[in-house]
């Protein structure tokens, strides 16, 4: 291998990957222009940042096209981009629209509430669309580099939003205390990182599944034991996830609140993407070894010999084999010569993994604890609340802890049962769908509200039903479905949730799911109370808020999909299996 081989390697591979790549490139270009727009006032003027960011993420969303590739059942396999750094799949596919699809409303949202002004929309709509590329890379990542990157891409522009409104001193502070508990999290995360890679000689994340898998390492369990604890300080903070939660309140209390929809729907999706990948791919190894690493990369030279494995690679490249089995790969280390296509063993024909089941066991019990702790005390929490963004952040927390329990369910039943776990896994996308709605238009309604009496104190919303009943009416329906009562499409999302419970058999982890259904109905209801039983207090005037307008129309758009999905949801329900079907292999 000489190195304009490797250089002629490096640029095929990147132009096919480009094409895979489309809707992260295209929110980049919308940052360039933004960029150099702002540098005159008439181009400000006649392309304003708002618009550019809009028709951006929204040329994104379509061309991420899910309707096209999750159509009948998945029309994607996988396959490893940018020489196994990124994974596309059907599962990439389907987040990549939910987050660019949630981006778009987070910015009619802000243009609705008047959030960016003038003076530093630029700024503002570059540290979003910089988030949202992060965010998409967090739910194709396939390599501890691109982890850690797309976790700092989302993270840092989050503090900077998290303090945008500069004259806010709360805002200022929660910014700080953000940046001071992501930058301890990071930290501890890329140390776990670090030691993953060195015991198994790779970043590649499939490369150190299969390592594992086949006993390197055996003798370190309980470094690796620490290596995953610290793995899950990173994805605990950015789900805050208890113990990692206690930035959550004091940042949303502090950010305002059309922010707060975006981290507690945007970031929060993209966590729970990454988390999944990480814990499906390291309690599913490959039953072959993979042969190139994202790091590793070789290419077979004129002299087959110099570098078999990498010929063989490049062999089975071409005529679509299957990875090659573990007895092949141990004999190219040796320097034989390497197998032709059709001597290539299968991955089906290779020995079962016996290394992942007490992985895959260790994992989906910490998550399942995990998620029952956080679950339970975000309810709890909660129930003592008088202001509704410090409410709102314990109730994200809250569902964090539903989120990640099909994540748990779905590790339990990888091997014995794929089918099963690849409805845990949807369960999830279908949960993450349905909570763009939910908790966007909560932190909409909160964001109105705000403008029209310059207050977030529950107190303040008393007798809010007399003078604007529509507005009360659509806040009442998205309360309703996140505490999950039917016939709302709440309720939808939290029954695929309980039934994946229920068939990994963790009827421990479903009771604790539906005791804290019952404690999340007092305090949502208690808003309700205050709204529809309270008078109104003397020192407020009415708020009279329009739905026929353009934010009532908002509002109403979001609302509408908690009341109307219930009716038709299996088209969306088929989408998710689709999209996690890569996952489990069923």
């Amino acid at each position: 291998m000489n190195y304009e081989q490797l250089v002629q390697f490096v640029i095929g591979d990147t132009g096919e990957s480009l094409g895979k790549f489309v809707p992260e490139l295209i929110l980049c270009g919308s940052i360039l222009l933004m960029l150099l727009l702002r540098l005159f006032d008439f181009t400000r003027r006649l392309l304003p940042s708002w618009f550019i960011a809009l028709v951006g993420v929204t040329a994104a969303f379509v061309y991420s096209a899910p309707w096209v590739f999750l159509a009948d059942g998945g029309q994607i396999s996988r396959s490893e981009i940018f020489t196994g750094m990124l994974v596309y799949d059907t599962f990439t596919v389907y987040f990549r629209a939910l987050l660019t699809f949630a981006t778009a409303l987070f910015i009619i949202l802000t243009r609705l509430t008047g959030l960016a002004n003038r003076e530093n929309d630029s700024d503002f709509y570059t540290l979003v669309l910089g988030a949202t590329v992060g965010m998409c890379l967090m739910a194709s990542a396939n390599h501890f580099l691109i982890v850690f990157l797309s976790i700092e891409m989302a993270s840092i522009p989050s503090y900077a939003l998290v303090g945008i409104l500069k004259s806010n001193r709360k805002s200022s502070e929660a910014s700080m205390k953000y940046a001071v508990y992501g930058a301890g999290a990071a930290g501890i995360m890329l140390y776990g990182i670090s030691l993953l890679a060195g015991i198994s000689g790779s970043a590649h994340l499939p490369t150190i599944a299969w390592r594992l898998s086949q006993g390197i390492g055996a003798d370190y369990q309980l470094v690796l034991v620490l290596a995953a604890l610290m793995l899950l300080v990173g994805m605990a903070f950015k789900l805050s996830a208890v113990p990692f939660h206690f930035w959550c309140p004091d940042a949303f209390e502090g950010a305002s609140a059309e922010v707060n929809g975006f981290l507690s729907v945007v970031s929060k999706a993209a966590a729970l993407a990454l988390l999944v990948r990480l814990a499906v791919g390291f309690s599913l190894p490959p039953a072959a070894e993979p042969v190139m690493g994202a790091n590793e990369v070789v290419m077979a030279s004129g002299d087959q010999r110099a570098n078999p494995a990498a010929a063989g690679l490049m062999i089975a490249k071409q005529q679509n084999a299957p990875i090659f089995a573990t007895a092949w790969a141990e004999d190219s280390r040796q320097g034989h010569d390497p197998p032709s296509v059709a001597e290539v063993v299968p991955v089906a024909d290779a020995p079962a993994d016996a290394g992942a089941t007490p992985t895959r066991t260790f994992l989906a019990y910490v998550i399942a604890i995990m998620a029952a702790v956080t679950c339970t005390f975000g309810n709890l929490a909660a129930y003592g609340q008088t202001n509704i963004k410090r409410l709102l952040a314990y109730s994200t927390i809250a569902h964090a802890g539903y989120m990640m329990m099909p994540i748990a369910a779905g590790l339990l039943m990888l091997e014995n049962n794929p089918l099963g776990a690849t409805e845990a896994f949807a369960a999830l996308l279908l949960y993450a769908f349905l909570y763009v709605f939910m908790n966007l238009g909560a932190f909409a309604i909160v964001a109105f509200v705000r403008n029209a009496i310059g207050s977030e104190e529950i107190v303040d919303y008393a007798g809010l039903v007399r003078s604007s009943p529509g507005l009360v009416f659509c806040f009442a329906a998205i309360l309703f479905s996140l505490i999950g009562l039917p016939p709302l499409a709440g309720f939808l999302a939290k029954l695929v949730i309980f039934s994946g419970l229920v068939n990994a058999g963790m009827f421990w982890l479903l009771f604790i799911a539906g005791a804290n259904t019952v404690i999340s109905l007092f305090y949502y209801l208690n808003v309700l109370r205050v709204m529809i039983f309270d008078p109104e207090p003397e020192t407020r005037e009415p708020i009279h808020f329009p739905m026929i307008s353009l934010r009532g129309i908002y509002v109403a758009v979001l609302t509408a999909p908690m009341v109307l999905l219930i009716i038709q949801w299996n088209g969306l329900y088929e989408w998710a299996i689709a999209a996690c079907k890569n996952l489990a292999g069923a």
